[in-house]
């Protein structure tokens, strides 16, 4: 009884509080783990989820791909398929493509030609699943010959019914299916002009 000291008279408040303390760090705790464990069943039905749309999208997508690239190209055939198959959202996506008269190969291996028309029908395989109310093109055929330029001149003539297209290029073949053109001219050394026609009512004033 000595060697235990004198005796403590707040030990029972100070016991007290310490249970009280101790209670409350433990049903925050638990609180917390509670928590953890919504959070993660949330998580995990969300990537369930995001894995089915992006699947069924892809699925869209490569399906449109293939038509279109047969459109730009007169043939051929094209899909996207995913490297990992089994880890869908963190895959990477390869690019197949057989233009005519070449074997199928991964894109690339194509010509930068054949990138570029290859790159543009991916373009238009996604705007075909969801359109767009307007898109901005900026030189994206400039790689390309001037037979593909009129290919993708008339496709985008065809689409452009249901979006609006800005498109900037320099490349005649191109403007000859624009329905307003603007260009900038500088008639004087640092003054810059815009000029616009608007072919639909220059083709009514020639009738």
């Amino acid at each position: 009884m000595r060697a235990l000291g004198n005796v403590n008279v707040g030990a029972i408040d100070q016991y007290r509080e310490v249970k009280e303390r101790f209670d409350f760090l433990t049903n925050q705790r638990a609180d917390i783990l509670e928590a953890e464990e919504k959070l993660r069943q949330i998580i995990a039905e969300l990537t369930e989820l995001m894995e089915k749309q992006f699947r069924e999208q892809f699925a869209v997508i490569s399906k449109n791909f293939s038509e279109v690239f047969q459109e730009m190209f007169g043939g051929g055939k094209a899909y996207l398929k995913l490297s990992d198959d089994a880890n869908a959202l963190e895959s990477s996506i390869d690019i197949v493509a057989q233009p005519p008269g070449k074997s199928l190969q991964n894109m690339q291996l194509l010509s930068g030609g054949e990138r570029a028309l290859t790159a543009i029908a991916i373009l238009f395989s996604i705007l075909k699943m969801k359109p767009s109310p307007f898109c901005i093109l900026d030189e994206i055929e400039a790689a390309l010959d001037d037979a593909n330029v009129r290919r993708y001149a008339q496709y985008l003539t065809r689409f452009s019914k249901e979006t609006q297209f800005i498109v900037i290029t320099h490349r005649k073949g191109t403007m000859e299916y624009a329905d307003v053109m603007y260009g900038v001219t500088m008639q004087e050394k640092g003054v810059s002009k815009l000029i616009s026609v608007d072919f639909s009512k220059a083709q009514e004033d020639v009738v």
